[in-house]
């Protein structure tokens, strides 16, 4: 198997951002971890501590670097800049 990224999201119970960022991924045949914030917890201030200026869901990490959230992910998608952070 080619050596893939790690991909890291955090996300919320119903958010509708979070669907769409996985059905990007999904689409993409990435496989990612997915770390639920809902209810605050380590997670939600490890995400904090990570992305001090992102404390909004969802929160996505390709091999450690922080990319945004879903719009930032879908922009990188429409550039055609995407393809080639999951190819790593």
């Amino acid at each position: 198997m080619p050596n893939t990224p790690k991909i890291e999201i955090y996300t919320k119970w119903g958010c509708p951002y979070c669907y769409r960022a996985k059905a990007l991924l999904d689409s993409k045949g990435a496989t990612y971890e997915e770390f639920d914030v809902t209810m605050g917890g380590p997670k939600k201030a490890e995400m904090m501590e990570r992305a001090p200026h992102h404390s909004t869901v969802p929160s996505i990490f390709i091999d450690g670097a922080h990319i945004g959230g879903s719009d930032d992910m879908a922009a990188l998608e429409a550039s055609g800049k995407l393809d080639a952070m999951l190819a790593l």
